[in-house]
């Protein structure tokens, strides 16, 4: 079996207007959606983050992907990163989100060689990582400051006919009221079980009285998270951990960079998680000598792929941190990757974050996945047990060439929401 051709599709996923520590999202988000095919008329695909560099290196590793093996993962990373060389080791701490490439390619590339290889021998992807460990895949609300809108054509107005979730995503969320509703509203449609909260967008203290406004509203039993994306200093991270201690499941990135999570983790009694400070294996070595987290977030598509993945669940069982998952804006294809990768991995036991419930498109087969008490159940089908909707893939390409992005900007877009606002890699 050999792959004979590839297509890279980049498509625009609408997004609402959320906060962050970059700025603000855009009205759409960018993905790309990556399909390889046998000789023998296999289809293998895959969902990885949009942006126009990325879409270029992987339409010009043709070359090097057609003619090789699916099986043979281990040679195909070895070959593109011949070609296009190692990841620089500081594109992810210093940055508000992930911008390293090759991670970013072969990990596309070789989910689509597992769904690939899952359908040519009639077994789900999570098989192929070594078998279940759960049958089902909790996931927690991911809660936003917001403005008000629903993304794409409705970035910055409303729907007056939504209900339910559909109104609470479009609505204004700045507040600890907000929060709340937002929060609400989220577990009445999904299930969910835990809160996140993405922090590192408005003043420290703000997002400390939504913290505490959630306890409150969903009682001790229910874990909270809290994610300031890295941009509080250190003294400020200590202050504010001090008055979250007893309220957080675990505090994600307060400060930024391994040494400032390890003088974090020394002053304050809460665990400390991480997808900032260590986001790849060279990173390793530092998690270990400084102890500069006790949870680190998995993301197949920036730790190279699923199987990485899987070993970097052992590396945490081995140095006694726990596992959970991080996430980005995505369609039901990366959903689908997660949920295969979070059955297999035996200490991946906190519920795996998702922006799933911020978007409204789909580009599979039976449109989106339905979340029962806030978990889903592991695709039974071949491979990732998902299908292209080759229809709504056009609609969403075609969307892609007219939004006029190419490539994720907060800050741009919260310019023009707070003209002259610009990042800072430490705001408070």
């Amino acid at each position: 079996m050999k792959i004979r051709e590839l297509n890279v599709t980049p498509i625009a996923i609408s997004d609402p207007p959320l906060r962050n520590a970059a700025g603000l999202h855009a009205p759409y988000a960018l993905r790309i959606v990556v399909e390889i095919i046998t000789d023998d008329g296999i289809s293998g695909i895959s969902e990885i983050p949009g942006s126009e560099e990325t879409r270029l290196a992987l339409t010009s590793a043709a070359d090097v992907v057609i003619g090789s093996d699916p099986h043979e993962t281990t040679r195909l990373w070895a070959a593109l990163a011949d070609r296009y060389g190692a990841d620089g080791t500081d594109q992810r701490g210093t940055q508000p989100w992930d911008q390293r490439k090759l991670v970013h390619m072969f990990s596309a590339l070789e989910v689509a060689c597992l769904d690939m290889v899952g359908k040519a021998t009639g077994r789900p992807v999570v098989d192929l990582l070594g078998g279940r460990a759960r049958d089902r895949v909790p996931f927690s609300a991911y809660l936003f400051l917001k403005h008000e809108g629903a993304g794409g054509e409705l970035a910055f107005g409303t729907d007056p006919g939504a209900e339910g979730w559909a109104a609470a995503r479009q609505a204004e969320a700045l507040t600890p009221d907000g929060v709340v509703a937002q929060a609400q509203a989220m577990c009445d449609a999904f299930g969910f079980q835990s809160l996140k909260l993405k922090g590192g967008a408005l003043e420290p203290d703000i997002e400390v009285a939504c913290i505490r406004a959630l306890h409150e509203s969903f009682g001790p039993d229910t874990p909270l998270r809290l994610d300031p994306n890295a941009v509080w200093s250190v003294d400020t991270a200590i202050r504010m951990g001090k008055q979250l201690e007893g309220l957080l499941e675990y505090f994600e990135d307060p400060a930024r960079g391994q040494q400032g999570m390890a003088a974090v983790r020394k002053q304050v009694n809460i665990p400390l998680a991480t997808n900032m400070c260590t986001t790849s294996f060279d990173d390793l070595p530092g998690s270990v000598a400084l102890g500069s987290e006790d949870i680190i977030l998995a993301d197949h598509h920036y730790w190279g792929g699923l199987r990485a993945s899987v070993e970097l669940g052992r590396f945490c069982q081995t140095f006694d941190r726990g596992l959970s998952m991080h996430s980005n804006s995505h369609a039901g294809i990366s959903l689908a990757a997660m949920t295969h990768l979070g059955a297999a991995v035996p200490n991946l036991t906190y519920a795996l974050d998702t922006h799933y419930p911020w978007q409204s498109d789909e580009v599979i087969v039976g449109g989106r996945f339905e979340f029962e008490d806030g978990s889903l159940p592991v695709p039974t089908g071949p491979g990732l047990g998902v299908e292209l909707d080759r229809d709504a893939l056009q609609r969403l390409h075609e969307r892609y060439l007219t939004c006029g992005l190419t490539d994720r900007d907060d800050e741009i877009e919260m310019q023009k929401v707070e003209p002259g606002w610009v990042f800072e890699s430490t705001r408070w």
